[in-house]
């Protein structure tokens, strides 16, 4: 999907919240392009990183970064100087940057978490969540080896989606299909939706907003309410809080068309 004919200075959308985590830029998998298209018609005030923005994991085996990815990273530098409120929670992925806790740079803060307070006076905790992924704790080199599996399944999506464009056939996603399908893969997802909820708990939070396990959603976990961003390798989602306070996840992947103009209220150069 090519760029649209929308000043950059104009976006259509404008939230209270925005936020997006598993960008991997540096993964030949990540749609930074996408990313940087919604980024046009989109704003906030307040944009929150939630982790495995930057792919340290895939630059260290092999060095891949397109002007796409270098586009986004000053897409939001820009949106920082024009007053966005941007705040970089980093993940297993970016954990580089985990030694600049409390640092500053270009407009963007680093924490280890935080809470935000919703419109509606409701707080979730924000955070990446592979703490509370034992396989990346306690067995680093099966995470790296799982990482490798994950994009051999998107080169696999890449070939085989292809050909589906050819006969007018929809995206089908390999990866996606094995977390709904393999028994061990829904069970991982359940725990970790779990731990987060209880994690929320212990912070006193209402909710929890995260990344890491790239499977958007939003709902109810035992009195907690559980938003994960999702990803920008293949279901190409974001988590919006709106004015109102509530929260909705916008799939950009199905936006093949010019989205419909919305009216603008106040909107921001970006």
């Amino acid at each position: 999907m090519g760029s649209y004919d929308v000043s950059d200075e104009s976006p259509e959308r404008r939230f209270r919240t925005l936020f997006i985590s598993d960008v991997h830029l540096g993964a030949r998998g990540s749609q930074a392009d996408l990313l940087l298209d919604f980024l046009r018609y989109h704003d906030a005030d307040t944009i929150y990183l939630v982790g495995d923005i930057v792919d340290g994991w895939a630059l260290k085996s092999s060095w891949h970064w397109p002007q796409s990815h270098n586009d986004l990273v000053q897409k939001l530098l820009r949106k920082a100087r024009k007053g966005a409120k941007i705040i970089y929670i980093p993940g297993n992925h970016d954990e580089f940057l985990r030694n600049y806790y409390g640092t500053h740079f270009g407009g963007i803060d680093v924490v280890e978490n935080t809470v935000h307070t919703g419109a509606d006076s409701k707080r979730y905790l924000v955070i990446h969540g592979d703490i509370f992924d034992l396989v990346v704790q306690n067995a680093r080199w099966l995470a790296h080896l799982g990482d490798k599996a994950y994009d051999f399944a998107i080169q696999m999506n890449r070939f085989v989606n292809f050909f589906r464009r050819m006969f007018g056939v929809p995206y089908w996603s390999l990866s996606q299909w094995a977390k709904q399908k393999v028994k061990n893969a829904v069970n991982y997802i359940g725990a970790f939706e779990q731990a987060l909820a209880a994690e929320a708990r212990r912070h006193e939070a209402d909710g929890v907003i995260c990344g890491h396990i790239h499977s958007a959603v939003i709902r109810d976990e035992a009195g907690i309410r559980y938003m994960n961003c999702g990803d920008w390798v293949e279901s190409c989602t974001a988590l919006v809080e709106h004015d109102d306070g509530h929260f909705e996840i916008i799939t950009w992947a199905d936006h093949l068309q010019k989205p419909a103009q919305v009216p603008q209220v106040a909107a921001r150069a970006a």
